[in-house]
């Protein structure tokens, strides 16, 4: 691959080159065409996160516990959170600069779960957020947009927010009026950045689906990568290909084609035990295969956006949703634990 200072200055001596001679004859509209999907290809295959690893942060929870927590948790990669509790709008970029240089000084790539859209969760386990309104959701996306800038970043945008915020107002209390518009925008502004974006589309077993491609493309798909499946939940990886694919197909019949999706793959390493509807800490969740990007057709790969170890919420032994605990940690990877519930 040439420096780009290289290509720069081969391209401008090219270009001079063609006004200077009057004899040349300028390509076809069908040439032109086929030289811009050419040079759109080679700049793809470039981008580094097609050749570079996914970031192993030390400041995890599962890294800094040492021992089986870290050889078998914390030395895989795994999502930084931004949720505005901890990162509000006036100091936001600066995390997110410390991040993203961490991630650039080991040569790896960043991944972060952007989640503080207002209404978040519906009013369970992670609804406390400080941010109410669509133009506070927008700023605090502006400087988390300012902090991505050309880093070449992933990103999983608000899981679980779509497939919530479509469901009946009875289902979610808190749904805020204008919510694709946010999706939207936060979509856009992250993807101006260089980001790869993935909209968060729920699970397979979050059903009906039926309607799913439209709201994702009324929520700015477009200017998505694609969209993220299984974040925080245990489906096998099985089934969210196939309601992956579904998605896919969907989006194609109505005009939205290009997409990728990655699944999360941190909690799904067993079968889920009756409806699957048990999502807060069950105990038979197992830990899942290793997040890698694969980029194999429309499949980017498999990711740990969820934790494993941190808690879902005060439910099967659990402490309050996102902090670590040991006890939950023993049950994924050996499915039992010497303690029963853990400590606040």
């Amino acid at each position: 691959m040439l420096p780009r200072s290289i290509v720069a200055r081969a391209g401008a001596f090219l270009a001079v080159l063609a006004l200077g001679s009057a004899v040349l004859v300028a390509p076809s509209s069908a040439e032109r065409s086929s030289q811009d999907r050419t040079a759109h290809a080679a700049t793809k295959a470039k981008d580094p996160r097609k050749k570079l690893g996914l970031f192993v942060d030390p400041k995890m929870p599962a890294y800094k516990q040492g021992g089986v927590y870290r050889t078998s948790i914390g030395s895989r990669p795994q999502a930084f959170w931004l949720i505005p509790e901890a990162f509000d709008t006036d100091h936001v970029k600066s995390w997110v600069d410390g991040y993203v240089g961490d991630a650039a000084a080991t040569h790896k790539t960043p991944m972060l779960t952007v989640y503080g859209i207002p209404g978040r969760d519906c009013g369970q386990y992670s609804s406390g957020n400080p941010l109410k309104t669509a133009p506070e959701y927008r700023a605090w996306i502006r400087q988390i947009a300012k902090g991505l800038v050309k880093r070449h970043a992933i990103v999983v945008l608000e899981p679980d927010a779509l497939p919530l915020f479509s469901s009946p107002v009875e289902t979610c209390p808190t749904k805020p009026a204008g919510w694709k518009g946010m999706l939207s925008y936060a979509s856009k502004t992250l993807a101006q950045t260089g980001a790869w974006v993935y909209l968060d589309a729920g699970h397979s077993n979050w059903t009906p689906y039926d309607t799913r491609p439209q709201v994702l493309k009324d929520a700015g798909i477009k200017y998505a990568r694609g969209f993220s499946t299984n974040v925080s939940n245990f489906r096998p990886t099985s089934d969210e290909k196939a309601y992956a694919t579904f998605l896919l197909q969907g989006l194609r019949k109505i005009g939205v084609t290009g997409k990728h999706y990655v699944i999360d793959t941190s909690r799904n390493g067993a079968a889920p035990v009756g409806d699957g509807h048990d999502t807060i800490n069950p105990t038979w969740a197992r830990i899942g295969t290793r997040p890698k990007l694969v980029f194999d057709g429309a499949f980017d790969g498999t990711l740990w956006v969820k934790h494993p170890g941190e808690s879902d919420g005060q439910v099967n032994g659990g402490n309050a949703s996102g902090k670590w605990c040991t006890m939950l940690a023993d049950r994924l990877l050996k499915g039992s634990s010497t303690q029963t519930y853990c400590p606040e």
